[in-house]
């Protein structure tokens, strides 16, 4: 994708269709309903789209580019790691050299049986309350499995233990990270195996000379999502321009 077409995001997404689901119970805030936009499931998600979509705030789930549209609440806020800029706090770089024992492989979007054992265990353990419950094979494939050029997905191990694996997306412009399971067990609780995928994909993104890793939606409110406010700087998306959000005024 040129750089005059990246910085014109509208005109990739002019001639597109998309769709409004009707109201539903948001999966954030407590008492709220949500309406997404999504992208034809008919359109071919080819990468210039994705690209282009990505830089007005959508995100990928399975074959679907979706967006949050609800009409009396923006809650939902894009974000993104400018990654020449970003400088690992003194946790993080502690975080990084507890990790150094691990190995990592990027391996294609195929359903792997390990992968999905793994995948079953976090979601049982992590979240039993969620959308995600209970996990199975067909849901796994739909989400984190479809066969797209530009997917990927990270594994890490400690020796032959499979340790976590993130999904992750690469754009002209920067990674983007989809979601990470990882092992629950709470003796590797002290490797946040979680923060590490981000941390790796922004060195992953730095090696390839990507300027984002795009972290999808940050809400103030949302305790689960404080955790993306630890990457600094960060940007967000607002009025379809890319900002510098200020630490201070993301913790009010």
């Amino acid at each position: 994708m040129s750089s005059g077409n990246a910085n014109n995001p509208q005109r990739q997404a002019r001639d597109l269709r998309f769709f409004l689901t009707v109201p539903h119970p948001c999966s954030y805030l407590a008492g709220r309903e949500a309406t997404t936009l999504f992208l034809d499931p008919q359109e071919t998600v080819a990468s210039d789209v994705y690209d282009a979509l990505t830089l007005l705030g959508f995100r990928r789930s399975g074959s679907n580019l979706y967006r949050p549209h609800c009409e009396a609440c923006n809650a939902c806020t894009s974000v993104r790691i400018p990654v020449e800029e970003f400088v690992p706090s003194r946790t993080q770089r502690k975080l990084i050299n507890r990790n150094r024992d691990l190995t990592l492989q990027v391996r294609p979007t195929e359903f792997d049986e390990q992968h999905y054992a793994l995948y079953a265990r976090y979601i049982h353990a992590r979240h039993a309350d969620g959308d995600m419950f209970p996990p199975s094979r067909e849901q796994y494939r739909t989400f984190l499995t479809q066969s797209h050029p530009f997917a990927n997905l990270l594994e890490f191990r400690l020796g032959t233990q499979l340790m976590a694996v993130a999904a992750t997306d690469l754009l002209g412009h920067g990674l983007s990270a989809i979601y990470t399971f990882f092992d629950p067990d709470p003796i590797f609780e002290r490797r946040s195996l979680g923060s590490f995928a981000i941390l790796r994909q922004i060195e992953l993104a730095s090696e390839r000379q990507l300027p984002h890793v795009y972290l999808g939606y940050w809400i103030r409110a949302c305790q689960k999502m404080r955790y993306k406010q630890d990457y600094q700087p960060l940007e967000y998306l607002n009025g379809g321009r890319w900002q510098r959000m200020v630490p201070a005024t993301a913790l009010r």
